[in-house]
């Protein structure tokens, strides 16, 4: 009977947590939404499923051999680590807290320690160490991107870079506003985590990953599931902006066909581009070099092997672990907080102002060029590629029949991509350390 009790009461059903609870719904809503409404699923499907497997009570999958050690309750192993992190106390909260504060050396110290003792990395931690902790993910799949993007649109109306331009204004003005809340004393966000946050205004997931592994790792599950979220409901949230922003007859402007773009500039544009941006903001360069390196094998025409590869498998592979490794920041302790609350809010702020900033820079180049530019297409500024562009096309087809705005919209959706890009080396380069 002694050897039964102890068995269930390491059992998952006898020492899950309300919070564990609620995460495993909200997990489960995430995979609803993917497989059943069709919302981002390649992304909400393993963020889902990843959030149900660091949510399982006593498996540990999420967490470092050091938090397993700490969470076993373990006095010996509990005496030991206390010693090594210069504190008397071996409650495991306290413990927690002095191992998150530590400096490095003293992390490689505490890893070799429990380690020693037989406590391993669960799972999914090795997976964000080695996906996302090391900014390989977001990378990866931003020289996929790229593989699959054409330049073509941007490069036959390079005014539209304007409009990509334009539609990052979420992202700043939303730093002020989490600024803002933090000032109201019901939040607490650095600068850094400000500007972590407001890159999801750029609608670019691997960005604000990326930016998020730099400036507020704490905060990546918040993050990374406000960033993908919105940018599944771009066709919820963006056609009413766009309709209060702008007039029916601004919305019936047909555009020119564009003019025909030669081979050679789109293989010299990501050259000339990445040099440009790089020289100006070397902090922009690893997002926006593995971009453009993408482009480039796709329109050199001599590597089609290496560019079919990273469009199809390997941004699929990449795709899974960053899905899961996201996932594993979804356990209750870190996600259910006020700040989640605060960071869903501005992310839908800072996409609803690079919306209206898209379409109202729009508006005034339309006015400028004399109604040749349909405003709609300034909507695609945020980097949500091709969504962002679809929308545009679609409110323009509801005005006019013979309205087609997909290609003239690609161009600022592809500005706004180059555009996220450049905010994020820019957040880092001040923000960083």
């Amino acid at each position: 009977m002694e050897k039964l009790i102890s068995l269930w009461q390491q059992t998952g059903l006898y020492n899950i947590e309300l919070g564990q609870v609620v995460m495993i719904v909200i997990c489960l809503l995430f995979l609803y939404l993917a497989i059943r409404k069709g919302f981002e699923p390649l992304l909400l499907v393993p963020i889902g499923f990843g959030g149900l497997l660091a949510n399982i009570p006593e498996a540990g999958l999420a967490l470092s051999a050091v938090e397993q050690a700490i969470h076993s309750g373990n006095i010996d192993t509990l005496n030991q680590l206390a010693g090594l992190l210069g504190i008397s106390s071996v409650d495991p909260k306290e413990l927690f807290h002095a191992y998150e504060l530590a400096n490095a050396q003293t992390h490689l110290s505490a890893q070799q320690l429990v380690q020693d003792m037989g406590y391993v990395n669960g799972m999914l931690y090795n997976f964000y160490t080695v996906a996302i902790a090391s900014g390989v993910a977001p990378l990866l799949i931003f020289m996929g991107v790229g593989a699959m993007t054409d330049f073509g649109p941007l490069l036959a109306n390079p005014k539209t870079l304007f409009l990509g331009a334009a539609a990052q204004f979420g992202i700043f003005a939303t730093v002020l506003g989490a600024l803002a809340l933090t000032a109201t004393g019901y939040f607490d966000f650095t600068i850094a985590d400000a500007a972590a946050i407001g890159i999801i205004g750029g609608a670019d997931g691997p960005t604000a990953i990326y930016v998020a592994t730099k400036l507020a790792p704490d905060l990546l599950g918040a993050i990374a599931v406000a960033a993908y979220s919105y940018m599944a409901l771009v066709p919820l949230i963006q056609p009413p902006i766009m309709r209060l922003l702008t007039t029916k007859k601004e919305r019936e402007i047909v555009m020119t066909q564009l003019r025909s773009v030669s081979k050679a500039e789109k293989i010299f544009f990501p050259i000339i581009l990445l040099i440009l941006v790089a020289i100006l903001l070397p902090d922009a360069a690893p997002l926006l070099g593995m971009f453009c390196f993408g482009n480039l094998m796709r329109e050199c025409g001599v590597v089609d092997r290496l560019s079919n590869t990273t469009q199809n498998a390997l941004i699929n592979i990449v795709t899974i672990f960053l899905g899961l490794s996201v996932g594993s920041k979804l356990v209750a302790d870190k996600f259910l907080q006020t700040e989640t609350l605060g960071i869903v809010i501005l992310g839908m702020v800072a996409f609803a102002i690079g919306t209206a900033a898209g379409v109202l820079m729009g508006k005034l180049m339309s006015k400028l060029s004399g109604g040749k530019i349909n405003p709609l297409i300034g909507a695609a500024g945020v980097s949500a590629v091709p969504m962002a562009a679809r929308v545009a096309n679609k409110m323009g087809l509801e005005a006019n029949p013979h309205n087609f705005l997909l290609m003239h919209a690609m161009g600022p959706n592809v500005a706004g991509v180059i555009g996220s890009a450049v905010a994020a080396g820019v957040m880092i380069k001040y923000l960083s350390g």
